[in-house]
This record gives C-alpha cells, sequence and structure tokens, in this order.
C-alpha cells in the first residue's frame, strides 16, 4: 500500500486490470527500491452509490454534530457490507461512493487474480444476505441509537464548558466495566489556558439490557493548565483512567462519590513524583464545586452528575485522614479561596 488507500501492484496484476477493467482503473508507474519488477500504484477512478443500508449488518452517517461538513451524508462506518449489483452497471473494479475504504472486484476479476496466483489479496463476498439475522440487526440499531443519542447530549453539554478539540485523538478502549463497554474521553479547551478532559461513556446506557438510563449517572472531570503539552499521553489521562476505572467497577466508590466529597487513591506508576504518596500511590479529591463547572447536566435519558477530580498532595491526603468528612470540606474551602478549586497541576503548594 502507498499511504493507507492506494495499493501497489505487480506488473501481471496490472496487465488483468488493464485488460479486464480499462475504464474503472489508473496504473501509473512506481519505482520500489530492491526490486528489480515493473510495479503499478492503483487508482481507482469508478465510483458507484450502490451500498445497500438495509442489507448491511450496520451504517452509521456522518451528522452536523460531527462537524464535518464536506462529509455530510456520507458514511461514517460501514460494518458487514452489502451492495446493490443492480447499481453497479459496467463496473468491474470500483471504490463505493461516500464509503471509499473498500475496493469491490466483480468476480470475473477476482477469478483472474487467484488463476494468475496473486498473493497479498483477500476477499469479502459483498452481495447476497447478511451474515446477521433481522433480530440481531434491530438489537443492533436499537444499541446505536441509545449509544448516539447519549453521546450527542454529553457533546452539547461540553460545548457550554468550552471549545471541543476534534483535532486531539483519544485512545478508544473496549469492554471493561463500563456500562456501555466503550471507554470515551473528550478534551475540552477553556479560557486561561486551561483544559478539561472528561470521561464521555460512565453515563451510557447499560448494553446488556438495552433500556434507556444514564448508566452510572456520573461523567468526571480533570482540570489541567497549558504546562500539560500533549494531554493524551502525559498522566492527566492516565490519572483518569484510573480514577475511572474504580469508579466503574466499585458500587461502594459510586455510592460515595454520588453523596458528595468523597477521596481515594490510586496506583501512581507513571504520574509525577510531587503526586506520591510514600506507599508509592496518587490521592484524589472527587465532588468539589466552582461556578465554572455545573454539577449536573440534562440528557434525553436523565440528568447526569458531572464529578470533578482533584489531586490531592501528599500532606492534604494525610490532612483529609486525620480529619475524614470535616477534613474534605476545610480542603474545599482552601481550594476554593485560592482559585484553585478544580486545577490539578505538579507545581503548587499544599494548603495545610
Amino acid at each position: 500500500m502507498a499511504g493507507t488507500t492506494v495499493p501497489v501492484v505487480h506488473s501481471r496484476v496490472a496487465a488483468v486490470l488493464r485488460e479486464l477493467a480499462p475504464n474503472d482503473v489508473e496504473l501509473v508507474p512506481a519505482r520500489i527500491d530492491g526490486q528489480s519488477d515493473l510495479y503499478f500504484f492503483l487508482n481507482i477512478t469508478r465510483v458507484v452509490k450502490c451500498i445497500d443500508d438495509a442489507a448491511s449488518d450496520e451504517v452509521r452517517y456522518v451528522t452536523p454534530a460531527h462537524e464535518l461538513p464536506e462529509q455530510l451524508g456520507e458514511y461514517r462506518s460501514v460494518i458487514g457490507m452489502r451492495i446493490d449489483p443492480s447499481k453497479v452497471g459496467d463496473a468491474q473494479v470500483f471504490r463505493t461512493w461516500g464509503w471509499t475504504v473498500s475496493i469491490i472486484f466483480s468476480e470475473t476479476i477476482k477469478d483472474a487474480l487467484e488463476r494468475l496466483g496473486v498473493t497479498g489479496m483477500s476477499f469479502t463476498e459483498v452481495t447476497g444476505p447478511s451474515d446477521i439475522s433481522p433480530e440481531e440487526r434491530e438489537r443492533s440499531r436499537q444499541l446505536r441509537e441509545l449509544l448516539e443519542t447519549a453521546a450527542a447530549a454529553r457533546d452539547a453539554a461540553w460545548r457550554t464548558l468550552g471549545a471541543l478539540d476534534a483535532d486531539v485523538f483519544m485512545p478508544i478502549a473496549v469492554g471493561g466495566a463500563w456500562p456501555g463497554h466503550r471507554q470515551l474521553w473528550r478534551v475540552i479547551r477553556r479560557d486561561a489556558g486551561r483544559t478539561l478532559l472528561v470521561t464521555h461513556g460512565l453515563s451510557d446506557a447499560f448494553i446488556d439490557t438495552l433500556t434507556p438510563s444514564v448508566g452510572f449517572g456520573l461523567e468526571l472531570a480533570l482540570e489541567v493548565d497549558a504546562a500539560v503539552k500533549d494531554i493524551t499521553k502525559g498522566w492527566p489521562l492516565l490519572l483518569l483512567e484510573r480514577v475511572a476505572d474504580e469508579v466503574a467497577e466499585h458500587a461502594h466508590v459510586r455510592e460515595g462519590v454520588l453523596a458528595g466529597l468523597f477521596s481515594m487513591e490510586v496506583a501512581g506508576k507513571g504520574l509525577p513524583k510531587a503526586f506520591l504518596t510514600s506507599e508509592g500511590r496518587v490521592a484524589v479529591l472527587l465532588g468539589l464545586s466552582a461556578p465554572s463547572v455545573p454539577e449536573a447536566f440534562s440528557t434525553p435519558y436523565g440528568r447526569v452528575r458531572l464529578v470533578t477530580v482533584k489531586v490531592l498532595l501528599p500532606a492534604e491526603l494525610a490532612y483529609v485522614l486525620a480529619h475524614g468528612a470535616e477534613g474534605h470540606a476545610e480542603l474545599a474551602r482552601r481550594f476554593s479561596e485560592n482559585g484553585e478549586a478544580l486545577l490539578s497541576r505538579t507545581r503548587r503548594r499544599a494548603v495545610v
């Protein structure tokens, strides 16, 4: 492959395509270091609008919410693709309109390439009935509606807090204890060089029941300043992941978080030394209030609590352990007084 979408083919493959699909492809000579044989870039020039949405396992579309106006109405993803052969005409090799990831070959060309003994290709049939039942397709549709409705409502809430950073690639983890079995994140750029990193899935509906709900009823938010250059690879995401896992995996943690101010510790491996206790752990205080962040927001499935996450320095953790609930309240008061109720940063002095 040249890049991610342009195949490079041997001259024998090029000869087959030139003979059987002269109106569908452009073949451009390519020089490959260390190879004496002649190779070609394979440019597919034919695009056909023929994806059968109803017969495919699952299709998703680009909507205005994705903020990609040049792709509006095209496919965001296609799973288990099926095409309508009646719309193909005389095309022998083509890409599908709105979803140009795959290259579609006629069976005539497939057979010719297999007779030639071509390597480096794999074929999946895209005509005929779907591999999934109507019941499975309906379940997928319901699940997609639940998850996308919740995600759209959260994104609307995030936009009230700042500018959603669409250019940041956030890793997505599938599985685990999150309600929708997907772990998503959003990055929100705010005034004064501050950034909110938020969980984006703890309030998904539970995937196992397909019942509309707000999942655990909360999302987490961690605020950092401009000193954090790459939020996706630094300590903020690592810390928030660990806090989110504790929230997702333990009911007593969720109960404590939803009840009010709640402190907890997570593993400190890979986190800044300034945060580490003598046992190599990091403490956080959850549920601090601040005027710049609402305590909750609305979704079509109910209210979702927005729980802030504030890193505690070791001395502050010791204060909490010594004073309990009163210690939580006093720390909250002092953080509010110094104007850093939400901000977590490595270079600061303890407030106790």
